[in-house]
């Protein structure tokens, strides 16, 4: 990446690479750009890991609710929970928690699939929330390093007396407003990936809601 900087109307332009940026920015600036580097490569690796478990989660046979049917139906409860235990996806091990409740009250068997249900919408928000974290925190962490670079700047200044360099002064700014840059950029990464991991986590919900309702209208319907 490449920035433009113009000197002067009656000059030509020069070019700073976005590495020669990052390293006049000081020892502060670097810690601050480091420190947003790392937070991004959490982010990617969050956002990939649960996207992959999220997707695989919500895999499960289009018949299986059908089977599952045909099973209990012959009183072959255990051939129903082997189907569960074959798919081993969050649906399959909310049935399976049906199932072994399967002769007690509705209500038990309610409660159990109800609390066997948060537990796995906690395991698929895994680190999700470290998401959101990171998205509001990165864009003040990058103000923190231009608020940083400012006050060096005016140090600089004071330091300087009347002879301001002008050029030094600008350069000092520029390289200071880097680090908001980086930090919103971060954030923005953050907060996407954030939001679409939520949703994918909705639908899966979804999923296991509505295989809930399917399960207690096969536990209500005539023998």
């Amino acid at each position: 990446m490449m920035i433009l900087i113009q000197e002067s109307p009656l000059q030509t332009e020069k070019t700073i690479s976005l590495v020669e940026l990052i390293k006049s920015g000081g020892l502060g600036g670097q810690l601050i750009i480091g420190l947003l580097f790392l937070l991004l490569i959490i982010v990617v690796y969050i956002y990939f890991e649960r996207l992959f478990a999220i997707k695989s989660a919500s895999k499960i046979s289009s018949n299986f609710m059908d089977q599952i049917k045909t099973y209990v139906l012959n009183d072959k409860i255990e051939g129903a929970q082997a189907l569960c235990l074959s798919e081993n996806k969050p649906v399959a091990r909310l049935v399976a928690k049906g199932l072994s409740r399967i002769g007690r009250p509705l209500e038990d068997i309610s409660k159990t699939i109800e609390n066997a249900g948060r537990l796995e919408v906690y395991k698929l928000e895994k680190n999700v929330s470290i998401l959101a974290t990171i998205a509001g925190a990165a864009p003040m962490i990058g103000f923190l390093g231009t608020v940083i670079g400012m006050i060096l700047s005016i140090f600089e200044i004071s330091n300087a007396g009347g002879n301001i360099d002008m050029q030094l002064l600008a350069g000092g700014l520029y390289t200071a407003m880097t680090t908001t840059v980086a930090g919103l950029i971060v954030g923005i990464v953050g907060y996407i990936t954030y939001n679409h991991l939520v949703v994918k986590t909705n639908k899966v919900v979804y999923q296991m809601e509505a295989t809930s309702l399917a399960f207690f209208d096969l536990l209500n319907e005539p023998a």
